[in-house]
């Protein structure tokens, strides 16, 4: 059997695809268990943003394992959120919107009759997704949402569980579709903790095969990412995005248990925890421990990506799918910004040769970092060092966890002339080595000598190249440069060479001829 060909991977970035016209936008109205919600992003592409995000909480699933059949108020609410989110979606001139509907409808005696009256009401077409497609959505989600991912994927939402896994670029071919979800749970739970511990625990272990044991556990849904959320803020993680979220197994399984133990009065009160998603949160939590305790990985990763964006990337084409999710969304944001939008790819060509022993995982971080060093230059300037920090440690990027989204923050607050011991850098900055601290500041120092040496101009940065060596940091320019040693220039050599720990600096003309 011949081996699979290893994928084209670009880094390239790419201005004139960026800025060469707006794609439609793109949403997403998703029917699940416990609520229905929109979600308009900015368009179908590779690293979408998303416009506007709107939930109802029809609880479908309420009464629906006594009677089987989806309650007349739960009916009801759903179709007068889906008459109001076709008219958001037309409003925002949407040019695609999907409609998909997952267990609650799928068990319903009358989902049909709630099927035709929203295409009755809101003529809107729902496209009802078995367990199989739902696992399928979430792992692409995950897939989509970082770098390679290789893991267990587990997506509990108001009505089930499912669990697959992502291997890479592609969903793993065992899947199972579980009863596990909040509501369910829920109702579990008003039996009391160990009578639904004891249930939990044996639908897992009827469900759930050895084979999805992983070192690497990806919660998907909203109960799980306000699990997340609540835990971020009980900590004091100096990061407070969900996505990338990265936790042992051992400390999160401890903190789900001190969840469900909690009064839900007091859940309310906690930081990080909405008032809607109080009631639900120790079910999430009680599911996620049982879970953890079932698979055994090493650590957890929470996602802030599941079904709704699996189903986007698995409409792109593949040449798309390809694209690096942080890259690309880091050119979506950062050339809009940008002075000069093709400036980003010609440093991010002369950045290339800082580290001769780059791996593929740095370069993709040094070319986001290019991609994003032009945001801040419209602020005052004794503010952008740090608002581009702060911004960084919050913007919604995808394909990156904390300590590299801390590592581009640094680099691009290094850009800026932001010092090395500035103390809002605390305590992110304590999520990175002392050698990627060092890696970051030098990459930030030498953004900042291209910016002040050429004037923002590609063509001028072109006609020079940077030496880096222990003793010596040389800028070596054609003659064509016209004396590009002035003070500010020989200032921000000198700042790179102490970043480098070199002790000299040298701006040398190259003899072209």
């Amino acid at each position: 059997m011949s081996r699979r060909q290893e994928p084209h991977r670009p880094l390239e970035l790419d201005p004139a695809r960026v800025l060469g016209g707006e794609r439609p936008h793109y949403a997403i109205i998703d029917i699940g268990s416990n609520s229905v919600r929109l979600m308009v992003y900015d368009q179908l592409g590779r690293a979408p943003l998303p416009r506007f995000n709107e939930k109802s909480l029809a609880r479908l699933a309420e009464g629906l394992a006594e009677t089987g059949a989806i309650a007349a108020d739960g009916f009801r609410r759903t179709v007068e959120a889906l008459r109001r989110f076709r008219a958001i979606a037309e409003a925002m001139g949407v040019g695609k919107l999907d409609v998909t509907a997952t267990e609650a409808i799928r068990r319903a005696s009358n989902g049909p009759d709630l099927v035709a009256a929203i295409a009755r009401d809101a003529g809107l077409k729902v496209r009802i997704l078995s367990g199989a497609e739902e696992a399928r959505f979430a792992a692409l989600g995950v897939i989509s949402g970082f770098f390679r991912p290789v893991g267990a994927v587990g997506d509990m939402g108001g009505g089930s569980l499912e669990i697959t896994e992502a291997i890479d670029d592609h969903v793993g071919e065992a899947w199972t579709s579980l009863p596990l979800g909040a509501l369910p749970v829920e109702a579990l739970m008003a039996e009391g903790y160990d009578v639904a511990k004891r249930k939990v625990d044996e639908i897992l272990r009827s469900g759930v095969k050895p084979s999805f044991a992983r070192p690497t556990f990806y919660p998907v849904g909203g109960g799980w990412r306000a699990l997340a959320k609540a835990h971020i803020e009980a900590v004091g993680a100096p990061v407070k995005t969900v996505h990338g979220y990265a936790v042992e197994t051992s400390v999160i399984r401890a903190f789900a248990k001190a969840i469900v133990r909690t009064a839900p009065a007091k859940l309310v009160g906690m930081p990080g925890v909405s008032s809607r998603r109080a009631r639900t949160l120790p079910a999430a939590a009680l599911t996620l421990d049982r879970v953890l305790k079932r698979l055994a990985p090493e650590r957890v990763i929470f996602s802030a990506l599941g079904l709704r964006e699996g189903l986007l990337y698995s409409q792109l084409d593949e040449a798309e799918r390809y694209f690096d999710p942080l890259v690309e969304g880091a050119q979506f944001i950062g050339l809009p910004f940008a002075r000069v939008p093709d400036f980003a790819p010609a440093l991010a060509a002369w950045t290339a040769d800082l580290d001769p022993r780059e791996t593929p995982a740095e370069t993709r971080l040094r070319v986001a970092a290019c991609a994003l060093s032009d945001i801040a230059w419209r602020d005052a300037e004794d503010l952008r060092a740090e608002e581009s920090f702060r911004r960084l440690l919050q913007f919604p990027l995808i394909g990156v966890d904390h300590p590299e989204r801390v590592f581009l923050a640094a680099a691009v607050h290094a850009r800026y002339a932001g010092r090395a011991d500035a103390p809002w850098l605390e305590p992110a900055i304590g999520l990175l080595s002392p050698a990627l601290r060092r890696r970051a500041q030098i990459l930030g120092r030498a953004m900042q000598l291209a910016y002040r040496f050429s004037g923002v101009v590609p063509s001028v940065l072109a006609t020079a190249r940077l030496r880096l060596d222990p003793d010596c940091v040389r800028l070596e320019v054609s003659p064509a440069a016209r004396a590009p040693d002035s003070e500010v220039v020989s200032d921000r050599l000198r700042w790179l060479a102490a970043a480098v720990g070199a002790k000299r600096t040298e701006i040398v003309v190259r003899d072209d001829g």
